[in-house]
């Protein structure tokens, strides 16, 4: 019963817009613990009323020891001091475990899950909506064990301020007073070993802080070619590589190893200095506490409270130097995976951004200029055109013309660098990313498919689709044969079995043959197809197009092909070179024409005879 009440202190999963953390150390743990502030109170003051409780036992232990030695008559103990052993019983059986369970249980059971989650869900989400160039520049699994690994490093830093340094605050605190009680002399070794801690926290801790940072970077770089190797185990394989990868990897294994010895020394170092200083702290409190009895000063009880109280202190003192390692390792690690999560996106809605309303499907671009941020790339250049509604167009070119780029521009996958994109008159840096790409379906060459049930892919067009739709579509796809006799290592079957990473269980055919029916399920006003039936067999393909033109009726279509005969019943082609339009018009204005379409088509011709006729009776 209390752990459901625990449970539903928290929720790590509240609803709250996606934004980007702040990238400032302070700020970024202001953003996350926000939302528990009231947890993290209750946790503080919990802990302050378990340390207290603690440190009274050593109070205790004094009372009882001078009490007992100067106790006239054993058999009157217990009456004689009724009213102060029922509180000492009060503190100790009640106080401080009731104290410590409730400490541990907000923490442990509340605390610690809900921060961990809270803060790799809302980094996940926030990093998920990235560009696409952030996702190109880095290894995926480098970024996803930044985000991981943001959780428990913010979350332990937490804990160790509140366990670690809040602690040592009460401890000090409350001993200083009760040496104060005693005898002021006593506080004079107290004194010399906080400031001997304080400069072995100053001088020593922060070397392992930035050691522990290029531990967290070494690590994450680790497993990026780790995962980047088996990501791509096929091209491994094929090429006879596994050596290659092995030395990869091992460059990335020896810098790991080698941060982490390097913080391994820093950390020891640390060590056998408090050991030192820990060493001569007890050393001097019970040699001076033995003096001051000596000459009357203080009783015996203070000796032996004295005396456990600087052992305690001790061992607290270890621990607690060990949690303020942590806290900095964990900043360190903290602040690695800042530099990745909080870096601001190249592609983000205006503040007034609205959603696109595309009614007849006209698309104009107009003087688009895009380099990749390179004035010597030279991929777009100045570039106008202008697509009809419902017209049918497609981009041909050498590779490296511009005609991805183009496309990717359309989508605003980057945003320009000059000129502008409009889709029926509204500029498309005006209306919200995912009204602009809900308007646009698009098949792709090189088909990613998510590690999920076929059916969910090929949900992935319309969410809300029935069962009944999805198998529709895959039957206009013609893909229902080969999902019928899917099975995965799970025992599922058919549209459930599960496709693997990127879809490789399945064959690139098959791949686009699913990417093809989530197309059709998505039904949108306009059509991109990058060599969308590239990877399909002349069979597969003729049966195919004949759903893709119906598909494409109405529609305004974008398609990219290097094949060209795929293309070139399309209502215009449009040719493009290092980034410029250099021709436009029909398959027959063009193999006409002399120019770069009819020297690609004459090269591809061999393969195509006959098409020229057939081409002139669709145009008729």
């Amino acid at each position: 019963m209390m752990l459901k009440w625990l449970f539903s202190l928290s929720d790590p999963f509240v609803d709250a817009p996606v934004v980007r953390p702040p990238e400032g150390l302070i700020a970024f743990y202001r953003h996350f613990v926000a939302p528990v502030r009231g947890l993290l109170l209750a946790i503080i003051i919990v802990s302050l009323i378990a340390s207290l409780s603690e440190l009274a036992l050593f109070v205790f232990l004094g009372q009882l020891v001078d009490l007992t030695t100067e106790a006239t008559s054993p058999a009157t103990f217990f009456s004689d001091n009724a009213w102060l052993l029922a509180a000492m019983a009060f503190v100790v059986l009640l106080v401080r475990p009731a104290s410590l369970l409730i400490s541990r249980g907000l923490t442990g059971v509340v605390f610690v899950p809900t921060v961990t989650a809270l803060v790799r869900w809302r980094s996940y989400r926030y990093v998920l909506r990235q560009s696409l160039s952030f996702f190109q520049n880095d290894f995926a699994g480098r970024i996803a064990q930044k985000v991981m690994q943001s959780g428990p490093a913010l979350r332990e830093s937490v804990v160790n301020v509140v366990e670690g340094v809040w602690t040592l605050v009460i401890y000090l605190a409350g001993t200083v007073i009760l040496f104060a009680g005693l005898d002021l002399w006593l506080i004079m070794p107290l004194a010399l070993w906080l400031a001997a801690y304080a400069v072995t926290v100053v001088r020593l801790v922060p070397p392992v802080r930035a050691r522990s940072q290029a531990l967290a970077e070494a690590n994450s770089g680790l497993s990026g070619r780790i995962v980047d190797g088996y990501t791509n185990i096929q091209a491994v394989k094929l090429f006879a590589h596994a050596e290659r990868e092995d030395a990869f990897a091992l460059e990335g294994f020896v810098r790991q190893v080698g941060a982490f010895r390097s913080l391994a020394a820093a950390i020891l170092t640390m060590m056998a200095s408090l050991s030192i200083i820990n060493s001569l702290l007890i050393f001097s409190v019970s040699g001076l506490a033995l003096w001051l009895w000596s000459i009357g000063t203080i009783s015996v009880g203070s000796i032996a409270m004295a005396s456990a109280l600087v052992i305690r202190l001790n061992q607290m003192s270890a621990w607690i130097l060990r949690t303020i390692t942590s806290l900095f390792e964990n900043v360190g690690t903290l602040q690695n995976a800042i530099e990745t999560i909080s870096r601001a996106s190249e592609v983000t809605d205006k503040a007034d951004a609205v959603p696109l309303m595309a009614t007849s499907g006209e698309i104009r671009f107009e003087s688009v200029r895009f380099h990749y941020g390179r004035e010597d790339a030279g991929i777009i250049d100045d570039l106008s055109l202008t697509v009809a509604p419902g017209e049918r167009i497609g981009l041909v070119g050498r590779s490296g013309a511009g005609k991805s780029t183009l496309v990717n521009l359309l989508l605003r996958l980057y945003d320009l660098e000059g000129g502008r994109i409009l889709i029926d008159g509204q500029d498309i840096a005006n209306v919200t990313q995912q009204s602009l790409r809900g308007q646009i379906g698009m098949v792709t060459q090189d088909t990613g498919l998510l590690h999920r049930s076929v059916r969910d892919n090929i949900r992935y067009g319309r969410p809300d689709a029935t069962n009944e739709e999805i198998e529709a579509a895959a039957r206009h796809a013609h893909a229902d044969h080969f999902i019928a006799d899917l099975r995965d290592l799970g025992g599922r079957s058919g549209y459930n079995a599960h496709v693997g990473e990127r879809g490789v269980k399945l064959s690139g055919g098959q791949r686009q043959r699913v990417a093809i029916a989530r197309l059709m399920l998505k039904d949108a006003p306009i059509l991109v197809l990058d060599e969308a039936t590239s990877a399909l067999d002349s069979e597969v393909e003729a049966a195919i197009q004949e759903q893709l033109n119906s598909l494409m009726a109405g529609r305004t279509v974008i398609a990219i092909a290097h094949r060209l005969s795929t293309i070139a019943v399309l209502d215009r082609l449009i040719v493009m070179d290092e980034g410029r339009i250099v021709e436009s018009g029909t398959h027959a204005d063009l193999v006409h024409g002399g120019g770069l379409y009819s020297v690609l088509w004459q090269r591809q011709s061999g393969g195509f005879l006959g098409l020229d006729a057939t081409v002139g009776e669709a145009a008729e």
